[in-house]
């Protein structure tokens, strides 16, 4: 399939894959220090500051107007308040790897969604798609349940993650939105994050903050990497990317995530992991890589 896209594109493109799928053992590093909600909370609220010095000084405008602060709000509840949250909860109970295959399934969920609530067209692809990721979900299931330390809990998590994820990419797609999308992102960022400094301070105890070096490395790499430097790669392409090459990014986080996470926190994948993320890797590439002609799915993950 030819795809119009430059070797600046590319290598952006690679970049942004490794940082999304590396993310997910970082996270699970900085849950050995430090509880997952004030984890979230800290570095989102990083991530937003420094998103919001680097657009204002590309001379964006950054303050929402009027009905555009109700816009910033319905959105950032799902796509980023709610994935966020259930997402790093879902690390905290699996390996994560086994997490980034189970968040990844939101490709579908988005579809699923599109013709439960919209009545959008289900095709042959979609019905494959439903069933290889029920096929992998069952997998990650048994596996859990059938392990001495399974955590099944978690794989909940993920799902009600990528369901939100889901629901927040329909309802982007059908908004009118009328500010910059970088506005809105950092806007739902900071907002989600002072919900999450108040749901941690309530669930949470307050932590030590006397964290190892490479602690605080796994904080710096959350906040400017994958809040910061991952956004605005995604959104330097987002707009121009072929729809193929977009879900060919996409299938490759989970892969990157499992196979980093041996070296990041020595996990070590089962074929389980496998053959859930080959199922997992078939049903996206069944959903988003188009036939011939279709919009690109408006989907910009921050795990």
């Amino acid at each position: 399939m030819h795809t119009h896209i430059s070797r600046r594109q590319l290598w952006g493109l690679v970049a942004l894959t490794l940082m999304w799928g590396v993310n997910w053992p970082m996270m699970k590093y900085s849950l050995r220090e430090l509880s997952p909600l004030y984890f979230r909370a800290l570095t989102m609220t990083g991530g937003a500051l420094w998103l919001f010095v680097y657009y204002r000084s590309k001379g964006l405008r950054m303050l929402p107007h009027g009905a555009e602060w109700r816009s910033v709000v319905t959105l950032g509840l799902p796509n980023m308040l709610g994935w966020h949250t259930m997402a790093i909860l879902g690390v905290k109970e699996l390996a994560s790897g086994r997490a980034a295959i189970l968040g990844f399934t939101m490709p579908i969920w988005t579809v699923l969604l599109g013709a439960l609530v919209f009545g959008e067209r289900l095709t042959r692809r979609v019905g494959f798609a439903v069933v290889a990721v029920g096929l992998a979900i069952g997998l990650l299931t048994f596996n859990e349940l059938t392990a001495l330390t399974g955590r099944p809990l978690g794989i909940v998590w993920m799902e009600l993650a990528a369901i939100l994820w889901g629901t927040g990419t329909l309802m982007m797609r059908r908004a009118k939105l009328t500010l910059p999308i970088e506005t809105l992102t950092v806007w739902m960022m900071i907002l989600s994050a002072a919900c999450l400094w108040v749901i941690a301070w309530t669930n949470e105890p307050w932590p030590v903050w006397q964290f190892s070096g490479l602690m605080w490395g796994s904080l710096v790499y959350g906040m400017l990497i994958n809040y910061g430097f991952a956004q605005i790669i995604w959104f330097g392409l987002a707009r121009h990317l072929p729809p193929a090459t977009s879900a060919m990014s996409i299938m490759a986080v989970p892969l990157v995530g499992t196979l980093s996470a041996t070296l990041i926190v020595g996990e070590q994948p089962s074929w389980h992991d496998f053959a859930a993320m080959l199922c997992v890797m078939a049903a996206i590439a069944a959903v988003l890589l188009p036939p011939r002609k279709r919009p690109a799915l408006d989907i910009s993950p921050a795990p």
